[in-house]
Order: structure tokens, then sequence, then C-alpha cells
């Protein structure tokens, strides 16, 4: 049986996300519950297997959303078991921009 890890978002990443949800639901009543719910699966998937997406950068690992323009970038701490989201990112931003706030 897979051990769950436990999944905390970083301040900006929670903001940015949060903004993102905001923007959907500002652009069309009740777009931001699928964007939601695509984060959340993505975020299942994390939590149940963080080791399924690769490191990219800087043991930094990505997750595509599948139906909006999004990664989950985030770190895993094995020792607590625990994932770290440090940014819901829009991939059609400036790719340098992923970690820069």
């Amino acid at each position: 049986m897979k051990s769950h890890y436990s999944i905390v978002f970083h301040p900006l990443a929670e903001k940015e996300y949060l903004e993102s949800v905001a923007w959907y639901e500002d652009n069309r009543t009740g777009l931001s519950l699928g964007f939601i719910n695509e984060v959340e699966k993505v975020l299942d998937h994390i939590e149940t297997n963080p080791f399924l997406f690769p490191i990219k950068k800087l043991q930094l690992r990505e997750a595509p959303a599948k139906t909006f323009p999004y990664l989950i970038i985030y770190k895993i701490n094995q020792k607590q078991q625990q994932v770290t989201v440090l940014s819901v990112f829009h991939t059609k931003r400036n790719q340098k921009m992923k970690l820069k706030k």
C-alpha cells in the first residue's frame, strides 16, 4: 500500500491559485469549478505518488493539468512525507518566470 504525502501550499502558490480561480469565475460563471476540479485531480495524483512526475530543475517536479494550461510545480520532503506546492503556473506565461515572484 502506498503511503500518502501531505500537501501544503507555499503562500505565493496559494495566492496564484486563488487568483486563477477568481479569473476563471470572472470570465465565465462556473468555469472556476472545472479549474478547481482539475487542480484537485492533479494534487490527488501527487499525494498518492509524488514521484510520478519527473524532476525538471533543482529537485522540482512539474505536474501538468490536462484541460487547463497549468503546471503544478512542487518539491518533495521524503523525511516528512510532505509535498510543497511552489507554483500553480499558467503555461502561457514566460517560462523563465515559473518560480520568480
